[in-house]
């Protein structure tokens, strides 16, 4: 079973819109997930679609490193999650010497990838075959 982790911080979306384009990926295939990612029509997809690149990259070298075969169409998003980030805090001039202000909000993303366990696939196939 191989596992890999991505971590993207302080990227400049809202936690609130990279959620939703993390929702569609969570628990799809990776290449699907990329697929997917590549077509998706928010700002937030790009840094997503990078950031699966890198997890499936991670997965092969962690693959190499212990000798182990790795098929990338096995690859599955195991995990898939938002955190909020620094808020960058800004002003905005109004009228009468008021200022405003406008917050700029930033997330820390994760993605994690992982192989399906043959040990869970066998304990599955008993539980269905009873």
């Amino acid at each position: 079973m191989v596992e890999s982790i991505a971590r993207v911080r302080h990227i400049r979306v809202t936690p609130q819109k990279a959620r939703r384009v993390v929702a569609l990926i969570r628990g799809k295939q990776a290449q699907e997930a990329l697929a997917i990612l590549k077509f998706a029509p928010q700002s937030a997809s790009e840094p997503i679609y990078k950031l699966v690149a890198s997890a499936i990259a991670n997965a092969r070298v962690t693959a190499d490193k212990d000798n182990v075969f790795l098929d990338e169409q096995d690859l599955y998003i195991a995990k898939a999650y938002v955190d909020e980030g620094a808020t960058l805090k800004r002003f905005r001039p109004r009228a009468q010497g008021r200022a405003f202000r406008i917050l700029k909000r930033t997330s820390h993303i994760t993605v994690e990838l992982s192989t399906p366990d043959e040990t869970t696939g066998a304990a599955k196939a008993k539980k269905v075959s009873k």
